[in-house]
């Protein structure tokens, strides 16, 4: 139809296709503007936002900034670093084998399509090779939980540790302010499980009245039905709603950056574990290690990582070929979605300066230093 247009109606279509070209241009110019990942974005929002982040940071045991040091607030994956010492205490004691073959059927019980990110699947293709008639090791779950942050894999495996063992684990490592874990995939299913004719602010006001303690024994009976009940959780599986996911996320376990800096403390020195159990956790934990580059300037390094639609966390230690000792958690939570992604797309440039640049280092000091 447009063949029989006048010349003047042409052009005013052409100019209208260049304003709307240059709109998106404009549009792709602020996103790279705002979602460039950038150190100072982390370390501005951090200062200018004390109500959403805390953090501490240590370098060779002198504090180079602390904020909110003794706030609770959800870990969202994070947690999984408690399960992966649950599971190195017990592989180093002989209670478990790391070379047991598990049928990835069994982990595939506790895979809720859409709510990892794709994390579990990507893990499945990265160890095809290492699986046998169907199987896979057991220390291979473990490195999967860490690495990928595989819901699934933790899942099974606090199932396996037991849940008794990795709450003592808690108190054995002198965590000051930890909460309870539980089984927090399954505690997706809890709306559909306590309420499940009730739906929109009903259901919000219904969760949020639930006390965490019922909260928590809900998970525990989901987790047994998805042990034995392959059609539960694709008859309740369905994506939460955001006021759903936002009660989800503030149920998280929770601890603080100074119960999970003293963790770190514990791995990187390297002097508080037996030996056994200080390899089964690097093998674990150490992942960062497998890329050459890494291991040309770092004896050491740990990391895991937890995000929530509303949370995101990060806790790390490295050690580098200089001998200098870094341990560093940092938490935020009540993030917009926005302030969310942006601060996704900067965590890695954040710590990497923090890692090998004095002079941020210096700037995240004289920003940070003492806003408890």
């Amino acid at each position: 139809m447009f063949a029989y247009r006048t010349t003047k109606m042409k052009k005013k279509f052409l100019i209208g296709i260049g304003i709307f070209v240059g709109l998106l241009l404009i549009g792709a110019a602020l996103g790279v503007f705002y979602f460039k990942p950038d150190k100072e974005k982390v370390l501005n929002f951090i200062k200018e936002n004390p109500d959403k982040a805390n953090i501490l940071l240590i370098r060779n045991d002198s504090i180079l900034a602390e904020q909110n040091i003794e706030k609770l607030s959800p870990l969202a994956s994070t947690v999984k670093i408690i399960v992966a010492i649950e599971y190195a205490k017990q592989a180093s004691a002989g209670t478990i084998n790391p070379d047991e073959f598990v049928a990835i059927a069994d982990l595939e019980k506790f895979h809720i399509k859409g709510t990892d990110g794709g994390a579990h699947p990507a893990w499945l293709l990265t160890v095809q090779n290492k699986t046998f008639d169907n199987k896979i090791a057991l220390r291979e779950i473990a490195k999967g939980m860490i690495k990928y942050s595989s819901n699934a894999n933790t899942e099974w495996l606090m199932e396996r540790l037991g849940l008794e063992n990795i709450n003592s684990r808690i108190d054995s490592l002198g965590l000051k302010n930890h909460t309870q874990i539980y089984y927090i995939a399954s505690a997706m299913f809890i709306g559909n499980e306590a309420f499940p004719d009730v739906t929109g602010t009903e259901l919000t006001e219904k969760l949020q009245n639930l006390e965490l303690i019922k909260y928590i024994e809900l998970s525990k009976s989901i987790h047994a039905k998805l042990l034995v009940d392959t059609v539960y959780k694709t008859k309740t599986g369905e994506m939460m709603e955001m006021d759903v996911q936002k009660i989800w996320s503030n149920n998280l376990p929770s601890s603080t950056v100074a119960d999970y800096v003293s963790i770190m403390k514990k791995i990187n020195n390297r002097v508080y574990f037996d030996v056994k159990t200080q390899q089964y956790l690097d093998e674990v934990m150490e992942y960062v290690l497998e890329n050459p580059a890494n291991k040309e300037w770092l004896e050491h390094s740990g990391t895991k990582g937890g995000s929530t639609a509303f949370a995101l966390t990060k806790a790390l230690y490295a050690t580098d070929k200089k001998g200098n000792k870094t341990e560093l958690a940092y938490f935020f939570n009540d993030l917009s979605l926005f302030e969310n992604f942006r601060l996704q797309f900067s965590m890695n440039e954040f710590e990497l300066h923090i890692l090998t640049k004095n002079e941020f280092r210096e700037k995240v000091f004289g920003t940070l230093k003492h806003q408890n």
